[in-house]
């Protein structure tokens, strides 16, 4: 059985572990670059930077629902979530690097001060879900991870944290075992031993590679093209990442 606090208090060290690596990233940037492309369409490295920095408000949101026992959402509302990002997208550099700072201070107080139970209480995700306030940290975490290397900053998928890589390639093949519509396709990770079947029928494809570069593919962060196939036919395209 999960102990809440142990499972945050991993979660957080990790999250500070991530948020460190972001904001060398960010301080490593050109002031005009909040303007170029990131790897998400239609928006900018500025964009993803606002989500970031609004994100982990967000879930100081959630944190202070588990502590007080009440309803307190996500977001006020799906589309002020969006006006916020749009709003904060094209302020210089030293604005988002300072915000995302500050935000992730507010983030870290904000879980000092939930207690056992509060850990233990459950919260609603903007889209409706309810899941327990020790997942919150964890949820963090894949946002810090994967929008790191949606910001097209030189932080790519080989960059991933082992634990993180191979804790995401579990889940993510294991949400598409028996996918309807996706043909089977064996997965073997070549460094960590870990394998895994996802689509459905009998796999006609086995893919091998590293688990990062598998977990790049399963998660629509590359196009697989470094990943050896057996036969060597096209990957099947994947449904998007819920």
């Amino acid at each position: 059985m999960t102990d809440p606090r142990s499972a945050a208090d991993s979660w957080l060290g990790q999250v500070e572990e991530s948020t460190g690596r972001l904001l060398r990233t960010v301080a490593g940037l050109k002031p005009d670059a909040v303007a170029e492309p990131s790897a998400l369409p239609g928006w900018t490295k500025g964009h993803v930077l606002a989500h970031l920095a609004r994100n982990a408000d967000s879930l100081v949101n959630l944190l202070t629902g588990a502590r007080t026992g009440t309803d307190v959402p996500q977001y006020a509302s799906h589309e002020a979530r969006d006006q916020d990002i749009e709003r904060d997208a094209p302020r210089p550099l030293d604005a988002h690097l300072a915000d995302l700072r500050a935000s992730h201070e507010r983030f870290l107080a904000a879980a000092a001060q939930l207690t056992d139970d509060a850990w233990a209480a459950s919260v609603k995700h903007r889209f409706g879900y309810v899941f327990p306030a020790h997942q919150i940290p964890h949820k963090r975490l894949l946002e810090l991870e994967y929008h790191h290397v949606d910001l097209a900053a030189g932080h790519t998928p080989a960059d991933w944290p082992e634990d993180f890589a191979v804790a995401q390639f579990r889940k993510l093949a294991a949400g598409l075992a028996g996918e309807a519509g996706l043909p089977a396709v064996e997965l073997v990770a070549d460094d960590t031993d870990d394998r895994a079947v996802i689509g459905t029928g009998e796999p006609a494809l086995t893919v091998r590679g590293p688990v990062r570069a598998l977990t790049a593919w399963l998660s629509g962060r590359s196009a697989g093209d470094a990943l050896h196939r057996t036969p060597d036919t096209a990957l099947p395209p994947l449904p998007p990442m819920g």
